[in-house]
């Protein structure tokens, strides 16, 4: 036991982790020596995860604000060009009272010349167009709310009504319309008044006009900047996005990228320290099996002769006292019956240590005996299938396939309350399988994954340190079946190793 404890001291020395790979101890005193105070650093970390946050915010309010003033310069800009519309309009109704004042005039003084019924017409249907005119000027003026334009419209309105009265008198009657036009030219002024301030008020109107006009261009000229600066600000602001989109997936590629490395190095680490723990497992097990057999070499030889020995003189004395001592003669038949009990226990150790029946005949008759002991010990129907000549295989590999058959049998003696059990052993050029299967109650799902069952997890790493498979299932409907496939070992492994496990029977 000496050399289980050393190896497994020497191990635990060598497996105590050193650090996290890649750790640098001195690293932590680096950052607080070079740091920032921490003030400024938190400062600093906020500015990095939150400015594009504020940049963003305020694209989003410069961008709103914006466009309330490109909707507020488009509704001044529509009413600009109304009100030019307006304008214009009443430039050209003022420019046709013009014309239909001269055309009066011409009427009226047609018909003075030549009283024909045409001209007459004609001079009313003037007459009515002026006053339609003039009731849809002096309604447009009234809702510019002019007071100036409005005063000189009433003075061209009510010249032009004078007028439109003296030519109807003379239409009437031609002599007494003649002095009433003289009086009518008299008090309201001659015709070269009413046309400069039909003038006057359409150079208004085409100022007004003008000056919407112009305004309208400003609010357009704005409304372009707006816009401009606009699509500037998005640009640069796709483009801090995008240069800050592309900084922070470059910074998840790194992390990625270490964390992968990491994994990688931590993946190693594993598989390292696993492999080392089943090269410690399979060393220990095989230390072991080999202080078992040199334990088991001593109880046979030393234990064994001191028992046969006392056996030999307990008996010679019983023979020479059975006659004249018969109480004594008793004690020591008794002594002799406990001798043969301590052999018994003797060679029951031995084989459970080291099955001697394995280590002198092979494989095939060891396991032969193991199936047919317990099918009579637990009252199973056996199905044996193994080779008809005894096979040379590895001693690693014998009392691998030899524990897990021992440890498979004792299973099913203890839980599966089967009455049949099958048992079979084949192999080939490479490799060697057994199999082992109950109509027992079979195993739960969860057993096979639970960590503490000592004996599934024993099988496994015996099979395992030698490369072989070992496949654990519940059979349909019920029963248990466990199958192992391990490789053969070579030809001069497997001498050497019979040589050095052969064992002298009890």
């Amino acid at each position: 036991m000496s050399t289980i404890t050393s190896a497994a001291a020497a191990h635990d020395a060598a497996g105590q982790p050193s650090g996290p790979p890649g750790t640098d101890p001195g690293e932590n005193a680096a950052q607080k020596k070079s740091g920032k105070p921490g003030g400024a650093r938190r400062i600093n970390n906020w500015m990095r995860r939150w400015s594009w946050a504020v940049a963003m915010t305020v694209a989003i309010v410069i961008t709103v604000g914006g466009l309330v003033i490109l909707e507020s310069g488009r509704m001044r800009i529509a009413a600009e060009y109304e009100i030019a519309l307006d304008a214009k309009g009443a430039t050209t109704r003022l420019t046709a009272l013009a014309a239909d004042l001269a055309t009066l005039t011409a009427d009226e003084r047609a018909y003075q010349i030549t009283p024909d019924a045409s001209y007459a017409a004609h001079f009313r249907q003037s007459a009515a167009r002026i006053r339609r005119t003039v009731a849809t000027l002096e309604e447009y003026y009234r809702r510019k709310g002019d007071d100036a334009a409005l005063a000189s419209f009433a003075q061209v309105s009510a010249a032009a009504e004078a007028h439109i009265g003296t030519g109807l008198a003379t239409l009437a009657d031609p002599a007494r319309g003649e002095t009433g036009r003289a009086r009518a030219l008299a008090a309201s002024g001659d015709d070269e008044i009413l046309a400069s301030a039909l003038a006057l008020l359409r150079l208004t109107e085409e100022r007004r006009a003008q000056h919407a006009l112009d305004a309208s261009r400003a609010d357009q000229r704005i409304s372009t900047f707006c816009v401009g600066a606009l699509c500037a600000l998005n640009i640069v602001l796709f483009l801090l996005l995008f240069r800050n989109l592309g900084i922070q997936l470059d910074k998840q590629d790194r992390a990625q990228k270490k964390l992968i490395t990491q994994q990688e190095e931590l993946d190693r680490l594993v598989f390292e320290r696993t492999r080392q723990l089943e090269a410690l497992a399979w060393h220990l097990q095989s230390v072991s099996e080999n202080e078992k057999t040199e334990l088991a070499r001593e109880l046979h030889d030393e234990l064994g002769s001191i028992l046969t020995a006392s056996k030999m003189d307990v008996s010679w004395v019983n023979a020479r006292l059975k006659q004249s001592e018969p109480a004594m003669a008793e004690k020591l038949a008794r002594a002799l019956a406990n001798l043969d009990q301590g052999i018994a226990l003797k060679r029951r150790i031995i084989e459970d240590m080291r099955p001697t029946v394995l280590a002198n005949f092979g494989l095939v008759t060891a396991l032969s005996t193991l199936a047919d002991e317990a099918a009579q010990r637990n009252g199973w129907t056996l199905a044996l299938t193994v080779p008809d000549d005894d096979i040379k295989l590895g001693g690693d590999i014998e009392i691998a396939l030899f524990r897990v058959a021992q440890e498979s049998l004792t299973n099913a003696a203890k839980y599966a309350h089967a009455s049949g059990i099958s048992v079979a052993l084949t192999l080939d050029e490479e490799r060697v399988s057994l199999f082992i299967a109950d109509d027992g109650v079979g195993i739960r799902p969860q057993d096979l994954k639970r960590t503490h069952t000592h004996g599934l997890l024993g099988m496994r790493q015996r099979v395992s340190a030698r490369g072989g498979r070992i496949e654990i299932e519940r059979r349909v409907p019920h029963g248990t079946a466990i199958r192992v496939t391990m490789p053969r070992a070579r030809a001069a492994d497997a001498s050497d190793a019979a040589a050095h496990a052969s064992f002298p029977v009890a």
